[in-house]
């Protein structure tokens, strides 16, 4: 498969580990101009140092006028991917505000407020464009202690259609891609368990995590 986004300036948010980084990685070798957003410099450092065509972007996608204003600063942009996610796992008897709040503003909000600025822009120039949003099958099937995370990654489904239903018109393509469990250091964090690893994999046909080959010995 020919794949070349030369000429094409492409943003990801949350480059800093994980499906964002690869992503970056990878977007760059097919000759985009990526530009990488994440909150913690030392992550784009070696994500630059691997390949110094990154343009990085220091920023904390929950400071709502911080994120604008950082986004304004790399316009226009082609090719946007919301992939940042943050997740705070507990029963849901015991999830906290300060959880939910963050989980929300991170995996909902952030997305709207980057996608409204690039969008915007791309209206601007009637140039179109392409808008990814990075959500999980857990926004479709509700998973043992994560309640928060199921729930913004529901919101963030049907965002996505929101915004692919007002900006088809302006030739702006909106797709959400659900993923199930990766095993990047997030992923780690819960699924690198025997028991938890075990029921999950056993629903999975191809038995198998995404990036990660085998149930841990216990």
């Amino acid at each position: 498969m020919d794949i070349n986004f030369e000429g094409k300036r492409i943003l990801v948010t949350g480059t800093g580990q994980g499906i964002g980084r690869e992503l970056a990685l990878r977007l760059s070798k097919y000759k985009g101009q990526v530009f990488a957003l994440s909150k913690t410099k030392k992550h784009l450092d070696t994500l630059v140092a691997t390949d110094p065509k990154i343009r990085p972007i220091c920023v904390d996608l929950s400071d709502w006028d911080a994120t604008r204003k950082a986004v304004q600063s790399v316009l226009p942009i082609d090719l946007l991917v919301n992939n940042a996610a943050y997740a705070c796992l507990s029963p849901f008897l015991d999830v906290t505000r300060e959880a939910f709040d963050m989980t929300y503003e991170v995996n909902v909000k952030a997305v709207l407020n980057v996608s409204q600025v690039v969008a915007r822009s791309m209206i601007e120039r009637k140039s179109g464009g392409s808008i990814v949003n990075i959500s999980s099958q857990a926004g479709q099937a509700a998973l043992k202690d994560h309640t928060s995370y199921c729930m913004s990654k529901a919101a963030l489904d049907m965002l996505s259609k929101s915004m692919a239903l007002e900006l088809g018109p302006h030739n702006i393509r909106v797709n959400s891609v659900g993923p199930t469990v990766v095993m990047t250091e997030m992923g780690k964090v819960w699924w690198d368990n025997q028991e938890r690893a075990s029921d999950m994999i056993s629903k999975i046909p191809l038995g198998r995590f995404a990036g990660w080959g085998k149930i841990p010995d216990p």
